[in-house]
């Protein structure tokens, strides 16, 4: 896929402020996420909603039983990173979107290293292949060296560690939309959106606890 950066700066909070969550996660995919040296094109992403009594009810995000110290970026104003530990195991990264005060983010389900591929070798399994390095959340999460300490970070400001750079233009005809991965409720909303055939976009597994898929 031809790398489309955008130089202008145009800002992820105005872009994401007044969409829904998967107009959201569509808008993110062609993004590059900065830290230091290193850069990973967004080529998979993930819409999740939030509390019952909003604009978009999900209940497999996290903020849907409503706001908690955990969760508060996801209630937050747009244009910040949400980040949390999966089992335990690793971390993953959420943009928030949104009005102030509605929950909804894009999950950061994987990408393409474009820049710093050594910097991002040194933080993932030696002989890891090129297209596995951010693919799936917890590796794009690794390679870019994301954790905790990075919860809550406006990704407009000019001096935060993590930046973001919308592309310069919609990925038009690009776009494949499916079932979000390994949740055990909500499982069938097609609120996962990912660049046909690029580098790092994940497999879809089905969690075991949903219910069966519907027939076609």
């Amino acid at each position: 896929m031809e790398h489309r950066l955008s130089r202008n700066r145009r800002s992820v909070r105005g872009e994401l402020e007044g969409l829904d969550p998967v107009e959201a996660a569509e808008a993110l995919l062609g993004a590059t996420v900065r830290v230091g040296e290193t850069a990973v094109l967004l080529t998979e992403v993930e819409a999740y909603g939030g509390p019952e009594d909003g604009p978009w009810p999900d209940p497999a995000a996290h903020s849907y039983r409503g706001p908690t110290p955990r969760n508060s970026v996801m209630f937050g104003p747009a244009g910040h990173l949400y980040v949390y530990r999966s089992y335990g195991l690793h971390f993953c990264a959420n943009i928030s979107l949104g009005p102030d005060g509605t929950a909804a983010a894009v999950l950061l389900r994987g990408g393409e290293v474009i820049e710093g591929e050594q910097a991002v070798r040194s933080r993932r399994t030696s002989g890891t292949p090129f297209a596995n390095l951010a693919r799936g959340p917890g590796n794009l999460a690794a390679a870019l060296g994301l954790d905790l300490a990075d919860n809550g970070i406006d990704v407009d400001a000019s001096d935060a560690r993590v930046r973001m750079e919308l592309p310069a233009e919609p990925l038009v005809g690009e776009v494949a939309r499916g079932p979000r991965v390994g949740i055990s409720v909500a499982a069938d909303r097609p609120w996962r959106l990912w660049v046909r055939g690029a580098i790092g976009v994940s497999a879809y597994r089905r969690s075991p606890r949903a219910p069966a898929a519907p027939r076609a």
